[in-house]
């Protein structure tokens, strides 16, 4: 290791490798306004404010990468980095607002604007080209090898990822160390020129991706740009642009180098994949690249399920709303993604007669063990998934204070959007996502009314399905001595009044009905039956009646 490191500085480690295996760095070439058409107009101010910024303390400073790219395509990039020759600590003594961040890339996050309205500039210094054959190597990973990692600026792992590159070097060499030719382009704003090393802007002309150096050896320094040569083939593919067979053929076969990235990695790159706006695109390029199964167990997931009507329409709406400049969340797309798995272990606890609630959350407590598993920012994203959820049964209930309840929670629209993706696919009424949207946005009089409606409703519902009461008609009165006595019925309509029953001039106050025949006592040892005690009862009121 001493004498790497003793090499490395009287720069015989740079002499001792194989000519032929050093890079082409490339011809530095710069293309006027009048090439490349950059509109400056779509060039963000707060980028053209930190390039400014920069070249006023002497520095080099350049836009660069994917917002270059999108610049030459006259589309409006979404985000902006800056590459400059300054180191971290340099960037950030120049802003107020700044900090560095990363260990295996050092860059500086420059922050303008404050909460939502916030935006982040990022900054890397360029970076030097490295032989790893020459690097330091730890035989574990990020996690296992961190207190080795701690003093290195160089280092890979025993498959030969790079897991330290810190070390800062010329422009030229900057460029070589970028991924796609389409990439790795600078774009200096106020001079409006841009700097092409490696034929750039003649494969975004042909509609080519097409990766720096040899493709195989580039996906084992890090393979996490397997994934990225998917993510720029799905934004891209509506354009026409397809990638060059040379850089596609080694895909497949390097995907299993996947296994040693970091897990919170992978599923950040998976979260790319799905959020930029291109989630359908991304789907049909990892089905014709073959690599639909094996990046990430959850990808393959929502890979599976993408043609599911309601994980489709989920997809759909994400990509629309990326398009319309709408915030999304993972958390959402993801419930829907998990949503089967959580309604069928919910139904399966139900079946064993488990009470609805603890039923509920003991599904997602499973799903998220299964499905999500270990990964940075976990509880977050478990917080908002399980809060759309445990709100879905709560839409059935629209009385009392429930309803004011609901609307009033934080992820309100999360959950209600949700619901409304389940009613377009006939999993819930189309008319209950209708009376929550009139109420999540109507005034109090409106609010009251449509709790007013489920209220009628309840009752005709009552009312159909209570059990209709036949009406019994009268017996005859009993005639003679011993006959059964009929028990006075427990309701009578108004025309069934006796005394309305009596001849005209009887019933009436200061007239005394007509006698009945007196039945004959029993003795007092045979009175306590059944018959005795209705009997008894009528004829007791038959005496007084009498008079």
């Amino acid at each position: 290791m001493i004498k790497k490191f003793i090499d490395k500085l009287l720069g015989k480690g740079a002499a001792a490798a194989p000519k032929a295996g050093r890079p082409k760095f490339g011809k530095r070439e710069e293309v006027p306004f009048s090439v490349h058409g950059i509109n400056p107009d779509l060039v963000d101010r707060r980028a053209n404010d930190v390039v400014h910024t920069l070249k006023s303390a002497g520095y080099e400073a350049y836009i660069v990468g994917g917002a270059v790219r999108d610049l030459l395509l006259g589309l409006r990039p979404k985000d902006f980095d800056v590459a400059t020759n300054a180191t971290p600590e340099q960037v950030k003594s120049l802003f107020r607002r700044a900090f560095i961040i990363g260990k295996r890339f050092r860059i500086v996050h420059v922050v303008h604007g404050r909460g939502r309205e916030h935006e982040v500039i990022e900054v890397s210094t360029f970076r030097a080209y490295l032989d790893n054959a020459a690097a330091e190597q730890v035989s574990g990973n990020e996690r296992t090898s961190k207190q080795a990692l701690a003093g290195m600026t160089h280092a890979v792992d025993a498959s030969g990822r790079v897991l330290r590159d810190n070390v800062w070097g010329p422009q030229e060499e900057d460029a070589v160390r970028r991924d796609f030719t389409i990439n790795a382009m600078y774009y200096d704003p106020e001079a409006q020129v841009v700097v092409d090393y490696h034929k750039g802007i003649q494969d975004a002309k042909k509609k080519v991706l097409r990766m720096i150096g040899d493709p195989a050896t580039r996906y084992r320094e890090d393979p996490v740009r397997i994934i990225r040569a998917v993510r720029f083939a799905a934004k891209l593919s509506p354009l026409g642009f397809e990638i060059e067979p040379k850089t596609a053929a080694p895909l497949l076969s390097s995907q299993t180098l996947l296994a040693d990235v970091p897990q919170s990695r992978l599923f950040d790159e998976m979260l790319k994949l799905l959020q930029t706006g291109h989630a359908l695109a991304t789907i049909a390029t990892l089905k014709k690249l073959g690599l639909q199964r094996g990046i990430y167990p959850l990808l393959d997931v929502v890979v599976e399920r993408a043609d599911q009507p309601f994980v489709t329409a989920a997809l759909q709406d994400t990509d629309r709303r990326v398009g319309e400049g709408k915030p999304v969340a993972p958390s959402f797309l993801l419930a829907t993604v998990l949503w089967q798995d959580v309604r069928d272990g919910w139904e399966q606890r139900l079946a064993q007669r488990q009470h609805p609630f603890p039923a509920l959350q003991d599904a997602i407590d499973e799903v998220f063990n299964a499905r999500i598993g270990d990964v940075s920012g976990r509880g977050k994203l478990a917080a908002d998934m399980r809060e759309i959820w445990v709100m879905q049964p709560r839409f059935e209930k629209r009385t009392g204070s429930a309803p004011y309840g609901l609307v009033e929670q934080a992820r309100f629209r999360a959950g209600f959007d949700f619901m409304r993706l389940r009613a377009d696919i006939g999993e819930v009424d189309e008319a209950l996502a209708e009376w929550w949207e009139e109420f999540s946005t109507g005034d109090d009089t409106t609010r009251e009314d449509l709790l007013e409606q489920v209220r009628e409703e309840q009752r005709a519902r009552q009312k159909a399905t209570a059990p209709k009461v036949r009406r019994v008609p009268r017996q005859a009165e009993p005639q003679g001595e011993g006959a059964p006595a009929q028990p006075a019925p427990a309701s009578r309509e108004p025309s069934e009044r006796p005394s309305e029953r009596l001849p005209e001039g009887e019933g009436s106050e200061g007239t005394t009905p007509a006698p009945r025949k007196r039945r004959r006592r029993k003795p007092s040892g045979a009175r306590g039956g059944q018959g005795g005690g209705q009997g008894g009862g009528q004829s007791d009121s038959g005496g007084d009646a009498q008079g």
